[in-house]
């Protein structure tokens, strides 16, 4: 059974019209810009909405942003997410359309891809299928792109399967790497794609989504 002590709502008059509403639940471990992006992107439109963040980590500095918008956070522990599935089960309730991942680190588990076929989405700082699997995240894939003095990189949009960065691909876009790049540098044009086109490919799948 799911531990409400573990929802925190921000913000009681956080309401949306659940007949006409296409509802977004985003994962996130981290600093959560892109789930921040996602957030403010949904606000200014009248049919979607992000209504829940979900985190694996306490202390992730997504929970603030997630407060800052009014949205419920769902905090959860490695037992809760494999064992009881109170992620999967929360989200099954809240009847969520899309499920985004947005810098979340762990494997989902098969149950949770059988219970949302084809509406859960990742976002990789790379042209997938290079740069991708366990441990390629963050700093980590712009380091290896730059060690291999590749002439491009960019950003890929996909489903999401049992296995890291190994689902259907649905959009990807590049940017030119630069001989004087840092990984930091390298971040940053990175991240200007994610902040542009995230949004844009949820929205597309959203509107597909009967």
């Amino acid at each position: 059974m799911e531990n409400l002590s573990n929802v925190i709502h921000y913000n009681p008059e956080y309401t949306y019209n659940t007949k006409i509403m296409k509802k977004i639940a985003i994962l996130a471990s981290g600093s959560g810009t892109n789930a921040q992006n996602i957030i403010e992107y949904f606000n200014k439109t009248f049919d979607k909405r992000v209504v829940l963040v979900c985190t694996n980590n306490p202390n992730a500095f997504v929970i603030e942003r997630a407060k800052k918008a009014g949205v419920p956070v769902l905090i959860f522990n490695r037992k809760e997410w494999m064992e009881e599935q109170v992620v999967r089960n929360r989200l099954l309730n809240e009847k969520i359309d899309l499920v985004v991942l947005a810098g979340f680190l762990w494997l989902i588990p098969e149950t949770f891809i059988h219970a949302f076929p084809q509406r859960i989405i990742n976002i990789h700082p790379a042209l997938l299928p290079e740069y991708g699997g366990k441990g390629m995240y963050g700093m980590h894939v712009h380091e290896a792109v730059l060690k291999h003095h590749e002439k491009r990189s960019g950003i890929t949009i996909h489903y999401v399967n049992e296995k890291y960065d190994a689902g259907e691909i649905i959009f990807q876009a590049h940017c030119e790497v630069h001989g004087d790049d840092t990984p930091e540098s390298l971040a940053k044009r990175i991240h200007a794609l994610e902040y542009r086109y995230y949004p844009e490919v949820i929205n597309q799948l959203l509107d597909s989504i009967q």
